[in-house]
């Protein structure tokens, strides 16, 4: 597998060679992908990136796929937006959007679910498999078709009806569960046990996090190879904030970007903040919390990977925090009419705690900050109600338009 030594225990050390698991079998301690970075260093050269096809297999030799056949939708290298309307919303001089909702499934979940369906097939597993609050059910559906795989996704029952229609599309076998995230998640950790499916987000869960490290690696390369000050990235499960600073440290240990220290804050919805509580009141430990938020996307109350972001946000001195339901919507609302990036409901958190943020002097304002979107608008427009329509109603008369406008007709 390339570069790819093997797995090891996060908690006690124990190595392992790479397989489709995620627990240490000695201390039940996550795994972790262990690379051979002097190798990689002598080996791999920046211009071979930039030479490789225009989408997030550019950088498969930082990857644990080796010579597997990819899953490719076509998923990343998406736009990379100098935000300059949003940055003066904010006070900040120097702020960029990295736009992931233009993916093919519409989210950045395409980035691990890719890896993982090359690796589930490269394991010769026959089917990929999920707990999902939306996103990553559909990428995981469309992956698997595009594989020849047959899939099985599990979601809460009261999931957006967009996210349904944009999974069973696919011709999956789409199951909801009665129950929150974290009652589906809990049966799917006995699933895998039970059927040896490929669970991309359970078993396979070591090399699908490594996905969302392109997110990082497209951002230092779209900024001229170099890294930003602050970055702002949204907390479900904590994987995908740790993987971006993982993938900014990787790219430094390489010499591919000038060593700098990137803050990293952590988004979240006051429904469901157990990371932004801990960080609060100091604490070390995450609390579970019962979700009630219209971030469904986040609505992850035990996060898998919750420790390892608030030590990720701790360490490189950034903060984390939460925003109510309304200030949510006014965060779609904000992006959407100051940069024209139709966010869910997801997005609108993150760009409400960079407002929240950037005022509390969190975001400095000379900083190069990124502020991570990773999901369309149109997957969560219950969240928006009855804030959105029409102007106006008026009879085909043209006078009516300056009835209604005014002298702004003109």
């Amino acid at each position: 597998m390339s570069y790819l030594q093997g797995l090891r225990c996060q908690r006690c050390g124990h190595s392992l060679a790479p397989a489709p698991v995620h627990i240490c079998p000695e201390c039940l301690g996550p795994l972790e992908l262990v690379y051979d970075f002097a190798a990689m260093k002598a080996e791999l050269r920046r211009d071979a990136v930039e030479a490789g096809p225009p989408s997030m297999w550019r950088y498969r030799s930082l990857l644990p796929v080796g010579d597997a056949p990819v899953v490719d939708l076509g998923t990343g290298l998406t736009p990379l937006l100098r935000a300059d309307n949003l940055g003066r919303a904010l006070g900040l001089r120097n702020v960029y959007v990295k736009n992931d909702a233009v993916n093919p499934t519409s989210s950045f979940k395409d980035r691990p679910v890719g890896v993982a369906a090359t690796l589930a097939r490269a394991f010769g597993l026959d089917t990929l498999a999920c707990a999902s609050t939306g996103n990553l059910a559909a990428s995981v559906a469309a992956h698997a078709a595009r594989a020849g795989m047959r899939s099985v996704i599990f979601i809460p029952e009261d999931l957006e009806a967009a996210k349904i229609t944009g999974t069973a599309v696919f011709g999956t076998n789409l199951i909801a569960v009665r129950g929150n995230y974290d009652a589906v998640n809990r049966l799917c950790a006995e699933a895998v046990d039970a059927y040896g499916w490929a669970f991309v987000n359970i078993n396979l869960r070591p090399f699908y996090g490594e996905g969302s490290k392109t997110l990082a690696y497209e951002t230092a390369e779209q900024l001229g190879w170099r890294a930003p000050d602050h970055v702002v990235a949204p907390i479900a499960g904590g994987s995908v904030l740790t993987r971006i600073t993982a993938g900014f440290e990787e790219l430094q240990r390489l010499g591919w970007i000038p060593e700098t220290k990137v803050r990293v804050s952590g988004a979240q919805a006051t429904g469901c903040n157990p990371v932004a509580r801990a960080f609060a009141v100091g604490a070390e430990r995450i609390q579970p919390v019962r979700p009630d938020t219209i971030a469904k996307s986040l609505a992850i109350g035990d996060p898998a990977d919750g420790a390892y972001a608030l030590a990720a946000i701790r360490r490189s001195g950034g903060a984390c925090a939460d925003v109510s339901d309304p200030e949510i919507v006014e965060g779609m609302r904000l992006l959407a009419e100051t940069e024209g990036v139709f966010t869910e409901t997801a997005g609108g958190v993150t760009v409400a705690v960079a407002k929240k943020l950037a005022h509390a002097g969190v975001l400095r304002p000379e900083e190069t900050v990124v502020i991570y979107i990773t999901g369309n608008g149109l997957k969560t427009l219950e969240a928006l109600g009855a804030e959105v329509g029409p102007t106006a109603t008026i009879a085909p008369r043209l006078e009516e338009i300056d009835r209604v406008l005014g002298s702004a007709a003109a």
